[in-house]
């Protein structure tokens, strides 16, 4: 029986998207340009300024995911207390940006100054604003985008049978194959469960 559908071989490989194509060259040029910059800030200052800035981004970091985590651990006890007295929480609450702050927090914790950097400007609230508007629009894009495969992926696993048994495969009509393929359709025997 032919299904109409090509099966692929085990040998193709799916294509990498671009930025998994390009992040390990990425994250290594990151490293290399870290590690530069701070050779370049030993020379002009010291060493020991160094060790100091590197110290002080991870005793801050760990302050902030510290600070992060309370505020949202403080967010959810309070709407765990108002889902139990009934109340429903209305809009949002203050944990808004714990997640970019945690982020930010773990920025300055990795050695390096462009990381610091990278998490200072996480710390500034239209920052994180402007950031988590973006990463909630473009994931509520995706999974807009991600509804209709998987609508179309459960239609085709749920088929009925007429004794309300129901059988996993897709259903391919006559009326959809090309000319030259139309199969016989004569008597089948039934499916068995």
């Amino acid at each position: 029986m032919t299904t109409g559908a090509s099966i692929p071989s085990s040998s193709a490989r799916p294509r990498r998207s671009r930025l998994l194509r390009f992040l390990p060259l990425g994250i290594a040029a990151w490293l290399v340009l870290e590690i530069w910059l701070l050779t370049v800030v030993a020379g002009a200052a010291s060493g020991f300024a160094v060790f100091v800035l590197l110290v002080a981004g991870l005793l801050l970091g760990s302050v902030v995911i510290k600070r992060a985590g309370r505020r949202a651990f403080r967010a959810l006890s309070e709407t765990l207390q108002q889902q139990q007295n009934g109340a429903l929480p209305e809009g949002r609450t203050n944990s808004e940006g714990n997640g970019l702050m945690m982020l930010g927090g773990l920025l300055l914790m990795l050695p390096g100054l462009i990381s610091d950097a990278l998490g200072l400007l996480l710390l500034v609230p239209p920052v994180q604003k402007a950031l988590s508007r973006y990463v909630e629009r473009t994931f509520e894009r995706k999974v807009r985008e991600a509804a209709g495969t998987f609508g179309d992926a459960f239609q085709q696993a749920r088929i009925h049978r007429p004794d309300g048994k129901v059988v996993q495969g897709e259903v391919i009509r006559d009326d959809d194959a090309p000319r030259g393929r139309r199969e016989d359709t004569g008597s089948r025997p039934p499916l068995t469960g």
